[in-house]
């Protein structure tokens, strides 16, 4: 879609063209589903964090600017539900591997291997991957938006302060502080885990 036809969309969206708003919401429906399960760690509470973001979007839409991107507005407002329904539930969110993703090309299952990995390649992908998230679960609602926005999904420094409304130094800042604690965290599970390995070879190795 290019510049132009989705300007146009939006000034008919906003007379009440809802054909036009649904196309849209077509056209970055994907990208925001995929932030929201980053962010919630859960298929379900995507999907519904998608449709407050939509109906958001449709009530707000008198008040776009457009001095932004749409989908930098759209990342915002999801960036804001995601941030007051994970402050809601602090603690009692939840992870699993086979939560789906949602491609280009439709729904597919998370994959940990790449092909030609051996049965231990695998194994060691995985938890890699397993580490990663608990890990990713570890940091601020904030510092995980943060992350997410530019490693995950790729997002310039500029992007990522327009969508949080902060400074590029501040951005800058929480990024670099939060890929220091994700590290830590993660050489604290590995180290965590390892202990775990040898108490269960030392339990096992008793007469």
């Amino acid at each position: 879609m290019t510049d132009l036809k989705e300007r146009e969309l939006i000034r008919k969206a906003k007379q009440g063209d809802m054909l036009a708003f649904e196309e849209l919401i077509l056209k970055h429906e994907k990208i925001v589903y995929n932030v929201a399960l980053r962010m919630m760690n859960h298929s379900e509470d995507a999907k519904d964090i998608s449709q407050e973001v939509f109906l958001k979007a449709y009530r707000s839409l008198a008040n776009f600017d457009e001095r932004s991107t749409f989908s930098t507005w759209l990342y915002r407002i999801t960036h804001n539900t995601c941030i007051d329904e994970m402050r809601k539930r602090k603690g009692k969110q939840s992870y699993s591997l086979e939560e789906e993703l949602e491609s280009e090309d439709g729904s597919m299952q998370r994959q940990i291997a790449d092909e030609g990995d051996t049965p231990e390649e695998s194994l060691l992908r995985e938890e890699q991957k397993s580490e990663i998230l608990r890990a990713l679960d570890t940091l601020s609602e904030e510092h995980k938006a943060a992350i997410i926005l530019r490693d995950v999904k790729g997002l310039s420094y500029e992007e990522i302060a327009e969508i949080l409304e902060l400074s590029l130094g501040t951005v800058k800042s929480r990024i670099s502080r939060a890929r220091n604690q994700l590290k830590n965290e993660i050489l604290k599970i590995r180290e965590q885990n390892e202990k775990s390995v040898r108490h269960k070879k030392g339990k096992e190795g008793r007469p």
